[in-house]
């Protein structure tokens, strides 16, 4: 006959300190835990959501970035000829042929420097990207030492805000327009026209070649059609799994450094879990016998005790989460470690951490019950009613 587990709760809020006490070790755990894996999809979602599935970035072969990246005219104009390049409204094929390089800036505040990404962009850059908005002043005029620069960048870079100026390539540039990118990577770029930053910098090849697909399934095609041709040394990659496999590396990072420290700090929560149903089942053996006297076998005190505990750990869980979720309303930065640039993103909290979390939760509950529970469960009926 199970006992209730009504009985596993009530016990818990009789214990408030306790509870409260161990509950709050294991909140704490939590906590690290969610935040850290909250910190790598952030990362990882910030770059996955500034591709799109329909569009193509092409790159040198052996390039991992746009960055180490380089790409001859002649090959540039090759791809344009692609039949299955969508066409745009005004007849013209969707295609972005483009520059990007790193330059240093300092921060606002701050004397310490930064990179940044800058973006030679041509007619057709922003149509490719619906996510990028205009939202203060306008585009720079094709020819112009102009640039326009993401509300990222704007915010937190000296001489990035409207109407500012930013000497790099040797020239002076006027910020004209700021434009809003989301939660994308793009927030963390300042663009201008291709053709002026490629004299600018002394750079008489593109970086890439982005254009749109007319539809998602002839990918595979175009492709083989890419790749295979000899008079290109190009690869070609879905935008979207372009940029996840840029985060890939730090991604992994943050969830491997969040492990080690949650694995850590766990040790701690399970051991004062395992203290607290420890003093539990000093304080309950007159209980216990009675229990068994009544006819309650071992596996149902087995089964109360480790239920206590992880309705403890489950406790502990759920407000290290809650207090997690308030992450999601910082956006920090960090530098990419395959463009070496600085990325803004915010904390992300998926279903799937939440999960985790609690599962988790769950698991330091009984790993802290376990050796208490099965005290409890051998304890002698006869010498648990002595302690009466």
């Amino acid at each position: 006959m199970p006992i209730p587990f009504s009985y596993s709760i009530r016990n818990l809020r009789t214990r408030r300190l306790t509870t409260a006490l161990t509950a709050s070790g294991m909140a704490l755990v939590v906590y690290v835990f969610a935040a850290t894996l909250m910190l790598a999809e952030g990362f990882q979602a910030t770059l996955v959501d500034t591709g799109s599935f329909d569009n193509v970035t092409v790159i040198r072969k052996g390039s991992a970035t746009e960055v180490q990246s380089g790409m001859e005219r002649n090959q540039a104009s090759i791809i344009e000829t692609l039949p299955e390049i969508a066409i745009g409204k005004e007849g013209k094929r969707l295609l972005a042929k483009e520059l990007v390089v790193l330059i240093n800036l300092p921060k606002r505040g701050s004397d310490s420097p930064s990179n940044v990404v800058i973006r030679g962009i041509g007619e057709f850059s922003l149509a490719l990207r619906p996510q990028v908005r205009l939202v203060k002043g306008r585009m720079p005029r094709p020819g112009s030492s102009e640039i326009i620069a993401g509300e990222s960048v704007s915010r937190r870079f000296q001489g990035a805000g409207i109407g500012e100026r930013l000497r790099f390539g040797m020239r002076d540039w006027t910020v004209v327009g700021i434009f809003d990118a989301g939660t994308t990577g793009y927030s963390s770029e300042i663009w201008g026209d291709v053709d002026q930053l490629m004299q600018a910098f002394r750079r008489p090849v593109y970086s890439s070649v982005l254009f749109k697909l007319r539809a998602v399934s002839d990918f595979p095609g175009v492709k083989k059609k890419i790749e295979g041709d000899p008079r290109l040394t190009v690869e070609a990659k879905q935008e979207t799994q372009y940029y996840r496999d840029q985060s890939e590396m730090m991604s992994t990072f943050l969830r491997i450094m969040g492990i080690t420290l949650t694995i850590i700090f766990s040790l701690g929560a399970v051991i004062g879990a395992m203290i607290t149903m420890y003093a539990a089942v000093a304080n309950r053996i007159s209980e216990i016998g009675t229990l068994r006297a009544l006819g309650f076998r071992r596996r149902s005190i087995l089964a109360a005790f480790l239920l206590e505990s992880m309705a403890l750990g489950l406790v502990g869980g759920i407000a290290g989460l809650i207090f997690a979720s308030f992450m999601q309303f910082l956006t920090i930065s960090t530098v990419n470690w395959q463009t070496f640039s600085e990325l803004a993103f915010s904390f992300t909290l998926t279903s799937r951490i939440v999960a985790a979390s609690l599962v988790f939760s769950l698991v330091m509950g009984f790993v802290g019950g376990v050796l208490p529970a099965f005290r409890a469960a051998r304890m002698n009926i006869v010498d648990a009613l002595r302690a009466t």
